[in-house]
């Protein structure tokens, strides 16, 4: 099966993922799938899941969001957040979850909605995500 160089990139870390046989990303218009001689691209990503296939095992990642470019030689994908499942601290994201929350029901002139919404969203990701 053929393989390309994957790499995510932080605004605190770079992620080399080696050569890899699959990745799934959260697009903003739905989710799509890259493989090895992929049309090249820069495609922006939003909130949720990666899924990464190396070698037959498949891992994953949640994300908030960013863009990815894809050439012939390698996808690189450069986002303001990625965490692998195992590394997620899911009590962090319960309370993240649990604020968001508050903050919804208690809406106000001073809460912008949409960060409400973003917040809940990243941090629904997140469990789900640490469930894999």
């Amino acid at each position: 099966m053929s393989t390309f160089q994957f790499e995510i990139v932080t605004p605190t870390r770079t992620l080399d993922k080696g050569q890899v046989n699959y990745v799934r990303c959260p697009g903003m218009d739905g989710s799509f799938g890259v493989m090895a001689n992929h049309l090249e691209g820069i495609i922006a990503l939003s909130i949720g899941e990666i899924k990464v296939t190396i070698d037959g095992k498949e891992e994953y990642l949640a994300t908030s969001g960013g863009y990815t470019e894809i050439t012939d030689e390698k996808m690189q994908l450069l986002v303001e957040s990625v965490e692998d499942s195992d590394e997620i601290d899911t009590d962090r994201a319960k309370r993240s979850l649990e604020r968001a929350q508050v903050r919804k029901e208690k809406h106000s002139l001073e809460i912008d909605g949409a960060r409400v919404e973003l917040s809940l969203y990243r941090a629904l990701n997140r469990l789900r995500v640490a469930r894999r």
